[in-house]
């Protein structure tokens, strides 16, 4: 794959880069002195003899005593009084003190110590990791402005893959920078920055994303930070973007490639069911065009006919089923385009598309471990699909679920979990309510887990709003389940999914 190339990377000079005198270099100060230029007095007069000034050894009356004095010269000096010892004590002013060569009266001269070497500043590390890290700093308190800049660059050159993005580019924005943070952050991680890559560019298809689209979005990307980033930019920070940028679309056209091998860029899939259970949340259920394979607790991106080209993020709220469909548990959210679409537009044989299952809150069936879940709101659809695929896989395993609300009606689906529990008694089904307090939604949810237990011998599975995930991940690892066994919806899709 063609990359944007650079020719000035071989003109970087490190050497400049410290700041400091071009006499010095970078691992001394220069000489304020000339070897061989006698030493000058305050007035700036060369003295008639050159005296050195005296070290000090010892301490009161023997500071003025050296290593050249016979036992009978120390002797006589001892007798001499302190005040008639030195000469110029009395008659020298102390500021000039300071700086006049300091005499004494028949005593020999000793050199004074060398003023301690000043140590040499560090070597700047500019190794390419060091440098995108460099340029992610300085750009991320206006991560804005140059994600604006790079797309203005990107359509005004470009105009023809306007068509891929959609109308509104505000979630657009974020998603560049955090995927550029991302690489970034883990630039020497392979293994993980190969995994977030390939999802990337596997979801990138259902936008109509092909390789000869990389080149122009790499170009564009180069000159914006180049224009934003000035203190960290040069030949060679440039050459580290290049050589990260073509690392970067190389994983996600591979990864796409491969992808296209076993699977459609989208599926079409026709409305066949529309159940509202309160005013803003519906369970819409879809008959997907062609075979759609998926795991219990994955989601997947939907896009409406409504809001071309803007996708989010819902999860199935069943286990594979026999004939094939797919339900989503959808709540409306204020200025959610897709999310309002989906509870009050849309109707049975209306068409809407889907993008590949992901996600890996999946149960692992090759363990007898117990399994914790914690759903909130809407989070609930994941668990019930987890709950559905133990029951169908025969393995007989303790599941408890707890169900988070804020008040008791919008406990939409508690009665279909508590025929789930009738039914196999290995399930336990807790409704936690906030009871209208305030807070975010399953605040007391972590608490009410704590009340029971132990849960050292249970896989935690948690699925709702990112708050209520982050603060119920804080309880488990406190009470002491291992971040291992703990899984949970991607928070950045989250997110994306409520704006």
């Amino acid at each position: 794959m063609d990359a944007p190339t650079t020719t000035s990377a071989g003109e970087d000079r490190s050497g400049d880069s410290t700041g400091g005198s071009r006499d010095a270099g970078w691992f001394g100060r220069s000489p304020r002195q000339h070897q061989g230029e006698a030493p000058r007095d305050a007035e700036g007069r060369i003295p008639s003899r050159p005296v050195t000034p005296i070290r000090p050894v010892g301490g009161g009356t023997d500071r003025t005593r050296t290593a050249h004095e016979s036992p009978a010269q120390a002797a006589a000096h001892r007798e001499v009084p302190a005040q008639a010892r030195t000469l110029t004590s009395e008659r020298v002013p102390p500021q000039a003190q300071r700086f006049a060569p300091h005499r004494t009266q028949g005593l020999a001269s000793e050199p004074a110590p060398a003023p301690a070497p000043t140590p040499a500043p560090a070597p700047e590390d500019m190794s390419p990791t060091a440098l995108l890290r460099r340029t992610m700093a300085e750009i991320e308190p206006i991560a804005d402005k140059v994600t604006s800049h790079f797309y203005a660059l990107l359509f005004l050159r470009h105009p023809d893959l306007r068509a891929l993005f959609p109308a509104a580019m505000d979630a657009q924005r974020d998603r560049l920078f955090r995927a550029l943070l991302t690489a970034a952050t883990h630039a020497e991680d392979t293994e993980t920055l190969t995994t977030y890559l390939s999802h990337l560019g596997r979801g990138h298809r259902k936008y109509g994303t092909l390789p000869e689209h990389y080149p122009a979005v790499g170009e564009c990307l180069i000159g914006a930070l180049s224009r934003h980033a000035p203190q960290s930019w040069g030949p060679r920070t440039e050459a580290a973007w290049v050589g990260a940028y073509t690392t970067i679309s190389q994983i996600m056209i591979d990864a796409a490639a491969q992808d296209e091998l076993r699977a459609p860029a989208w599926w079409q899939a026709e409305v066949v069911a529309h159940e509202m259970r309160t005013p803003d949340i519906a369970v819409v259920t879809v008959r997907p065009d062609q075979p759609y394979p998926f795991l219990a607790g994955q989601y997947a991106a939907l896009e409406t006919p409504w809001w071309p080209r803007v996708w989010r993020h819902y999860s199935f709220a069943s286990a594979p089923r026999a004939d094939g469909l797919l339900s989503f548990h959808v709540k409306a959210v204020p200025a959610g385009w897709v999310s309002n679409a989906l509870v009050h537009r849309a109707r049975p044989g209306d068409v809407i598309r889907l993008g590949a299952p992901v996600g890996s809150m999946t149960v692992d069936h090759n363990t007898d471990n117990g399994l914790l879940c914690l759903g909130g709101g809407t989070g609930i659809a994941p668990i019930k699909a987890l709950v559905e695929d133990v029951a169908q896989n025969g393995h007989r395993r303790s599941v408890h679920v707890f169900y988070g609300a804020r008040r008791d009606h919008d406990l939409y689906d508690i009665e279909a979990m508590l025929r789930m529990q009738q039914s196999h008694p290995w399930l336990s089904v807790r409704p936690v309510v906030d009871d209208g307090r305030l807070g975010a939604l399953g605040d007391r949810l972590p608490e009410a887990v704590c009340e029971y237990g132990p849960w050292h011998a249970y896989d935690a599975y948690l699925s709702g709003p990112p708050g209520m995930i982050r603060r119920g991940v804080d309880t488990l690892v406190g009470i002491g389940i291992p971040t291992h066994r703990i899984r949970h919806d991607s928070i950045e899709e989250l997110v994306g999914a409520r704006n």
